[in-house]
């Protein structure tokens, strides 16, 4: 890596010796000593009305406490509250009502019907098995595609064709742009076209979701302890499904085993288990089992696009026309609509300079688990709808892949770009990062691999992958910072669920300050911190925090300068602040910095200042566009259909880099996570709407023999959008992973059979466009 950060962390993470050693506190390992203990029934139908729910017997069941259905969740408001959003015509987001346990009727396997709470977890799983529901099984659709067709079971009456959001596109001038496209389509001497399916994925995070609740009678108040990505917003998100003030919900987040966008939403377990916690008066505890993951966590993608990009002779790019289908779920999640209308369109045109782009987007609800946020949030399905009909776009008009590439990079000179969809690129250098990453692949070497792989009766295949984002989704963040004990308390906001904040953000502080890292403590994961801001998501945590966290240091500064400049009897214009103290300029007269904060603190206590040099603050900080190119290399084997990849480059401009070996840690970890996509991962539900990939027996993830060694190299050109230039790093390795294998899957098989292959790319179908490749 090059161009770090002067005095980045290059240590190891100093969350890892307690993490390695066991000593981590999460969500299992904080299990109240006097709880009771919560299970659910759930629907074991995709689609039904509920007739009855029989809860006699499982109330009279040894040790149990309580059942609860739908008639005890009086005052629980609804799940699903998605931010309003417009559609075309001015139609509104249908705004769908997910009850905490199904009310009248379920809409997918596994949603919560019921809750027995009981002394013991046993005696509480043993009494679930009692409770009788009676059903009316209705037809269900679980295809996006059928969704949409005449004649489809409907799910909601106020969403006709089963559509929650017919959305014409980001830029409102009233159809102009789409016209302007499809004239553009019309003259144009070549037009790929591509249709690009994202399939339904699980969220598969080392730590299950889990939580527990306590009730407070004396206060009239909640402490609720959950495994998310933000204290905070999972708070502010609770609050109005409950009905109750700020003051009466305190949430407390520990370590979290993993989150990767699934733990940032409001699930309908967590008021259940307020609700339950008050009725039996004692703590109440519930962690959910893989299995039950599996039917009850946001599930991600699911998304078929139709892509369509114009050129004229030479191979200049003219216009692209994006046709976005995207399933929402049952119930429309906290952001479903959003990642795949927003989210989805900011992505495009990518690094290319395309003037004229329509994105239409139809989000569709079906008999399945809610949709979510997940690593990359609508930015995986974009590049890799873009990057697939580039390829296809080089295979018709007969112009390298790579040179075509090039002549359609946006310049350097160019930025800031306005792109065709109302973003605005504020930086990148994006030709140097497409011939950078040519060179650590060896491009030029590739045919003579290929040749070699032949003799070996083996298909070789190179493909690439550039990309852009956008990060920094939530613009508000705080920081506080608060002296104690002779050190430097640092509270967040975000979470850490494995991103090394309490690495990264104390020395950053530190260093910013002149003082050792070691006098810098980190704190999250308490609303009692009462810092506003979001979750850890969206590649955000990096860029917000060390904003908010440098502002409010030059705040804290400003006031210990003040204070400084009384104790060491100077005018304030000539103290100044440096390596660690206060120092009145061109004399040995100078303070500690954790010296005057001291004093400030006896000082403010007894009156005769205002404040300490305690700080909270928070801050906008706009958006920035982490971009690079991915080049992947597998070796097919057509007698088995079996793919390796061989070889991966991962080129990127996350911005300033902060700490080089957590950057390589997610670029790595997102590219496991983009290759268990394209090659493995997929969810499966039958005609009737049950998930036949339902456990990690049917379930297949990335190995860690199937990851390939991983060279890759950092670009930086620092965002303008905030101080320190960081961009973000946590979504690229998915993002540019899913175009970069299945390019070099449909490269590497002859005839184009490769092409027409869907991820999961599975040794059956690659096996299958071998034999047809074959007879071609």
């Amino acid at each position: 890596m090059n161009d770090i950060h002067p005095g980045a962390a290059r240590g190891p993470r100093v969350e890892d010796e307690r993490l390695v050693r066991g000593l981590g506190r999460f969500m299992e390992d904080a299990e109240p000593h006097d709880a009771a203990y919560a299970v659910f029934v759930r629907s074991p139908h995709a689609f039904a009305r509920i007739v009855s729910v029989g809860t006699e017997a499982a109330r009279a069941a040894p040790g149990v406490l309580a059942v609860l259905t739908a008639a005890d969740m009086e005052g629980v408001g609804n799940i699903s509250r998605h931010p309003p959003m417009t559609g075309r015509n001015g139609a509104k987001l249908v705004q769908t009502n997910r009850p905490a346990l199904a009310n009248g009727r379920v809409l997918h396997v596994g949603q919560a019907v019921a809750a027995v709470i009981a002394a013991s977890h046993t005696q509480a799983q043993d009494a679930a098995e009692l409770v009788a529901v009676d059903y009316e099984a209705l037809t269900p659709v679980t295809d996006v595609r059928e969704a949409v067709r005449p004649g489809a079971p409907q799910l909601w009456p106020e969403a006709p064709g089963n559509v929650a959001l017919d959305w014409p596109g980001p830029v409102a001038d009233d159809g102009a742009m789409a016209r302007q496209v499809e004239q553009a389509i019309a003259g144009a001497a070549h037009v790929a076209r591509v249709t690009a399916v994202n399939q339904r994925i699980m969220v598969a995070s080392m730590e299950p979701r889990g939580a527990s609740a306590r009730y407070e009678p004396a206060t009239d108040s909640f402490v609720l302890r959950a495994c998310s990505q933000g204290a905070g917003p999972l708070r502010d998100a609770l609050l109005p499904v409950m009905g109750l003030k700020r003051e009466q919900l305190r949430v407390i987040t520990d370590d979290v085993g993993g989150a990767f966008g699934m733990k940032s939403s409001t699930y309908p377990e967590y008021p259940v288990l307020l609700v339950a916690a008050k009725r039996v008066g004692r703590p109440v505890h519930w962690m959910a089992a893989r299995q039950e993951s599996f039917l009850s966590d946001n599930q991600a993608r699911d998304t078929v696009t139709e892509a369509e990009l114009a050129l004229d002779a030479n191979g200049k790019f003219l216009a692209l026309r994006i046709r976005h289908l995207a399933g929402v779920g049952g119930f429309l999640g906290s952001l479903g609509a959003h990642i795949q209308t927003n989210n989805f369109s900011r992505c495009f045109p990518g690094m290319y300079d395309i003037p004229l782009v329509a994105v239409e987007v139809r989000c569709v609800f079906t008999n399945t688990v809610p949709l979510g946020p997940y690593r990359g949030a609508g930015r995986p399905e974009a590049n890799y709808a873009l990057e697939r009909v580039v390829d296809e776009a080089a295979r018709i008009s007969g112009i390298d892949r790579a040179k075509l590439r090039r002549r359609n990079l946006i310049r350097r000179s160019a930025i800031p770009f306005k792109t065709a969809v109302g973003t605005v690129y504020d930086s990148g250098d994006f030709p140097p990062i497409l011939e950078q990453a040519l060179q650590l692949s060896d491009h030029a070497g590739f045919k003579a691999r290929r040749r070699e792989a032949a003799k070996r009766k083996k298909y070789r295949g190179y493909g690439i992958s550039c990309f852009l984002e956008h990060s920094g989704g939530v613009p508000t963040e705080g920081a506080s910072l608060r002296f104690a004990d002779g050190g430097l308390v640092l509270g967040l906001g975000v979470q850490s669920t494995g991103q090394g904040h309490a690495t990264v953000f104390p020395r950053l502080a530190a260093e910013r300050l002149g003082i050792s890292p070691e006098r810098v403590r980190h704190q999250h994961g308490d609303t009692n911190l009462d810092i506003v801001g979001g979750a850890s998501v969206a590649s955000r945590s990096a860029m917000l925090v060390s904003a908010a966290m440098v502002a409010a240091i030059d705040r804290m500064l400003e006031k210990g300068r003040k204070v400084a400049a009384a104790l060491l009897e100077a005018a304030e214009a000539d103290v100044a602040y440096r390596d660690g103290a206060f120092e009145v300029v061109g004399t040995d007269r100078r303070m500690s910095l954790f010296d005057v904060a001291e004093t400030a603190a006896d000082m403010a206590a007894r009156g005769p200042i205002s404040e300490s040099l305690d700080t909270k603050l928070s801050l906008d900080t706009p958006q920035a566009f982490p971009n690079g190119c991915h080049i992947a290399e597998v070796e097919v084997d057509p007698a088995t259909g079996q793919v390796a990849l061989v070889s991966y480059v991962a080129v990127d401009d996350c911005g300033t880099v902060l700490d080089p070996v957590i950057v390589h840690g997610q670029i790595h970890g997102g590219l496991a996570q983009g290759l268990g996509q394209a090659l493995f991962e997929q969810a499966v539900y039958d005609s009737g709407g049950q998930l036949m990939t339902g456990s990690f027996m049917d379930y297949a993830m990335p190995r860690a023999d199937d990851m390939p060694q991983i060279r890759d190299d950092n670009r930086p050109v620092p965002a303008t959008t905030n101080p320190l230039g960081v961009k973000g790093v946590g979504e690229a390795g998915t993002i540019g992973s899913l175009a970069a294998i299945m390019n070099a899957i449909a490269d590497a098989i002859p005839g184009g059979a490769g092409a027409r292959i869907e991820m999961p790319a599975t040794p059956e179908k690659v096996w299958r466009a071998c034999q047809e490749a074959a007879k071609a």
